[in-house]
């Protein structure tokens, strides 16, 4: 019912305009619609020329929606409308009355029924395996949007630093591909209008909050996504950029306030030094630079210090939330947002929906400043982000050096690296909320990191499959997809998926076209995935591990009744399990079975072949 009443208000918008043809015209209402039985205030933001002289009344009276008050901004093109919905409000279409004593507009506006069982959403946690998807470079499902005549930069995939012409319907269609592979949630990176004139095709740079990217398809579509990828037990996390927006975003040349966004005399970019948050000895120049300096000179830096324009993004995510069915946030560079409004706006949305998880990107190898951003950390200062989930990266950066350093690694290296990246476990306030990688859209290809040897591939995919946290991967490392040109940097990490595209050679959706080692890595990685899916000792079980200088590891993954022994030798000779060594945890278990192959094992003397994982798992109740 939402969105058909969504998609009525749209319709009646232009009609009105188009049939009235008023004396000025209303170019923006935001949140676009509403809803009864919400939490959240309900704050309108219109934006017209001359709008701030108008008086407003919300038309039919008498069914629980009203004007509580009125705000004028630094320009007189805007108004802040509060709007009072009563807990029994009749949900329907109102009219938002606009008059000046002379001159009347009225503008239709949506107020609907929620979803059953709404605010009580699940969202993603340890139980998930996050697939990563940049849109544009996943699959074509409709050249008709390729290039739009509303959107500047056209299509040309011969550049890899251009639009290639991925979209919503090719996602969509290639849902079965992904379910199949064992992933639970979909995290894409953003799908709102990025409207630059080059290199929009990552999406970071938003020109309207409230519109679905035409080249990747419409606001309908994206519901449609969001109810496939349901049908089929996949979570949708939805990536947003509250910290900077583009340069051509509708308001950016008459803004609502002077401090909408950060200016300077000149151009000045972020310090980038985040640590300005906590360090005590940080000089208040620098956290200002650090969290007011723009991200690029197309990437207008977002002022959250603003209470209107925090309420804005507030409402902004909750309207996403609540319209599409959304499973889930990620939240670009988190730490360069003002981090009390951030906070705020966490709980905001946490209080709107108690279960909703939120990941932030925090990318730092410091542990110590990592764990300072997760929500209910006991930080010296008090600070509380109210942040849930954060990712990982000391991890990441410990997965990714050990994968160079195969065969007899130094002292402190190899797989000692990850040993003591999971000593510092101690640190983090929720060890079920820290989403782990070993790649991302942003870094090099983890099949370039191991150089296209698909024995180090399924060593990842096994670290990711059963150490604590939510794995997330990238989109065709299953595949041990690779770089065009390392060189060049993100355009050519990004690649094009094989068979997302009409006239592609070879179709890599289709398993039966898997060869060498890409088939090695696909069956493994579906393997183990599939396999995690129900496995509650991996989701929330305790971890055990040892510490060997050999380039080898083990650890134990384990509750009441489960117990899974995973041993990785990262040498290029073959290893015997040192069984005995690991007595502490082991009494009564000796006959387990491999996850990989299915067979029956005796744990002593097995021998493991150089640089490959073993995964064993044990029934202790029927010890």
């Amino acid at each position: 019912m939402k969105r058909v009443l969504s998609i009525l208000m749209f319709v009646a918008i232009a009609v009105s305009a188009t049939a009235a043809k008023p004396q000025f015209e209303i170019k923006h209402v935001e949140p676009l619609s509403w809803w009864v039985g919400m939490n959240t205030e309900l704050q309108l933001m219109v934006n017209g020329e001359g709008i701030s002289a108008y008086d407003v009344e919300i038309l039919p009276e008498g069914q629980g929606v009203s004007v509580a008050e009125l705000h004028k901004a630094d320009s007189p093109n805007y108004l802040f409308v509060d709007v009072a919905i009563s807990d029994d409000a009749v949900a329907g279409e109102y009219t938002l009355r606009f008059s000046d004593g002379k001159r009347r507009y009225d503008y239709p506006y949506v107020i609907a029924e929620r979803e059953a069982n709404s605010r009580l959403r699940e969202s993603f946690t340890t139980a998930d395996f996050v697939y990563l998807i940049m849109p544009d470079r996943f699959a074509n499902g409709d050249t008709s949007n390729d290039s739009t005549d509303d959107t500047v930069e056209k299509v040309m995939r011969s550049n890899p630093g251009r639009r290639h012409g991925g979209d919503l319907q090719g996602m969509i269609d290639h849902l079965d591909y992904i379910a199949d592979l064992g992933a639970t949630a979909i995290w894409s990176t953003p799908l709102l209008l990025d409207n630059e004139n080059g290199a929009s095709y990552h999406g970071y740079s938003c020109s309207d909050y409230y519109r679905i990217d035409p080249r990747y398809g419409s606001n309908e579509l994206f519901c449609t996504y969001v109810d496939e990828c349901h049908k089929r037990g996949l979570k949708v996390i939805m990536d947003i950029v509250p910290n900077h927006s583009s340069t051509t975003h509708w308001w950016y040349d008459d803004q609502p306030f002077k401090d909408w966004t950060h200016q300077w005399e000149k151009y000045t970019q972020s310090n980038w030094t985040f640590s300005t948050n906590m360090d005590f000895n940080a000089s208040k120049s620098d956290l200002y630079q650090m969290e007011s300096g723009w991200f690029d000179r197309t990437m207008a830096d977002m002022n959250l210090d603003n209470p209107y324009l925090l309420n804005y993004f507030k409402q902004w995510a909750v309207w996403w939330i609540e319209y599409s069915g959304l499973d889930g946030f990620r939240v670009d560079t988190y730490p360069y947002n003002e981090k009390i409004p951030m906070s705020q706006w966490c709980k905001a949305v946490m209080d709107e929906y108690p279960n909703f998880n939120i990941v932030g990107e925090v990318w730092t190898s410091s542990i110590p400043q990592l764990a300072y951003w997760q929500g209910g950390n006991a930080n010296k200062d008090g600070f509380n982000s109210h942040l849930k989930s954060i990712m990982d990266f000391p991890l990441h950066d410990a997965i990714r050096s050990a994968m160079t350093e195969s065969g007899n690694a130094g002292w402190g290296q190899g797989m000692t690296r990850v040993y003591d990246v999971l000593s510092h476990d101690f640190v983090y306030n929720d060890l079920s909320n820290m989403m782990i990688m070993a790649a991302n859209h942003d870094t090099d290809r983890i099949g370039d990191v191991c150089e296209g040897d698909a024995r180090r591939m399924k060593i990842v995919h096994t670290l990711l499959a059963t150490l604590r946290g939510m794995p997330q991967m990238l989109y065709g490392d299953e595949l041990l997809f690779r770089s065009t040109d390392r060189s060049k940097g993100h355009p050519t990490l990004r690649v094009d998926f094989p068979g997302g595209w009409a006239d592609d050679r070879i179709n890599l959706f289709d398993k039966a076209q898997h060869t060498g080692a890409a088939k090695e890595v696909y069956d493994y990685t579906r393997k183990i995935m599939n396999w995690r899916k129900s496995k509650d000792v991996i989701h929330n079980g305790k971890t055990l591990h040892f510490i060997d200088r050999d380039n080898t590891y083990a650890y134990f993954r384990y509750n009441d009744s489960e117990v899974v022994f995973v041993y990785i030798n990262n040498t290029e000779n073959e290893c015997v399990v040192p069984w005995s060594r690991y007595a502490e945890i082991t009494e009564g278990l000796d006959n387990g079975r491999n996850v990989i192959t299915g067979e029956s094992v005796t744990m002593s003397g097995l021998k493991v072949a150089p640089m490959s994982a073993l995964v064993v798992e044990f029934n202790r109740s029927l010890l």
